[in-house]
């Protein structure tokens, strides 16, 4: 990987950025804390991150936080989950909003419990008038679930199945104005996307770390955003 730059020419960074915060209950189990403060500490360093990444001229951040299959992980755990998410809307937006980072919310909503989807839509009105960035938490998100409920509103609105396109789609994902990731990166050694923004991931550049999400540093991010750079983007041609 190329050695970091003291700065990336904004003309050269991803528009959007995607992150799969991988590795944060192994951090926990190795630093001898609860799982609960190694998904806290790993949101900590999302944000931190964040502000660095809009300063250099991302647009959109989008960071994977809570997937559709993360439901089977143990009731304790989904608990104290979404407890921090209930603390992020209700506390942290506010740190982004001083910030003037925009806070999105995207995936279904459907099992998140009233008062949590509740907190979270305050949050985004809170925010949604920032303009230094935009922070996408995927929660209780699913690649081919956004897939799956776009054609879903299709069929509802009665469009003809030989009228669907693949631009007709992307104007009915969860968040239609987003555009396509430009960059993926994923820590904890882990090398697939696992249901991940795959419909704006069709050329997507993809990067791997051995760090868990708590210990991924500015000085990796920053390594990897200028190799970013370096990559010549063919779009399939």
């Amino acid at each position: 990987m190329s050695e970091p730059s003291e700065s990336v020419s904004k003309s050269v960074v991803p528009r959007h950025l995607g992150l799969i915060l991988d590795g944060n209950r192994r951090w926990a189990r190795e630093n001898g804390v609860p799982i609960a403060e190694g998904h806290r500490q790993g949101f900590l360093n999302t944000k931190k991150l964040g502000r660095s990444l809009f300063d250099q001229g991302i647009e959109y951040v989008s960071a994977y936080v809570f997937s559709t299959e993360n439901w089977q992980r143990s009731a304790d755990e989904v608990k104290q989950l979404m407890k921090l998410f209930m603390w992020v809307a209700k506390h942290e937006a506010k740190e982004l909003h001083k910030d003037g980072i925009r806070l999105r919310v995207i995936g279904s909503r459907l099992r998140l419990g009233k008062s949590l989807v509740k907190a979270l839509h305050e949050a985004e009105e809170l925010t949604k008038d920032n303009t230094r960035g935009t922070l996408l938490l995927c929660l209780d998100y699913g690649g081919q679930q956004e897939v799956v409920d776009a054609i879903k509103e299709l069929a509802a609105n009665g469009v003809n199945p030989a009228d669907i396109t693949s631009e007709l789609i992307s104007e009915h994902l969860y968040a239609p104005d987003v555009p396509p990731v430009d960059l993926i990166i994923r820590t904890s050694g882990e090398q697939r996307l696992s249901n991940f923004m795959l419909w704006r991931a069709a050329y997507s550049e993809l990067m791997f770390t051995k760090s868990y999400w708590p210990d991924f540093s500015e000085t990796e991010l920053r390594g990897m955003l200028t190799e970013y750079s370096t990559r010549k983007r063919r779009f399939g041609a």
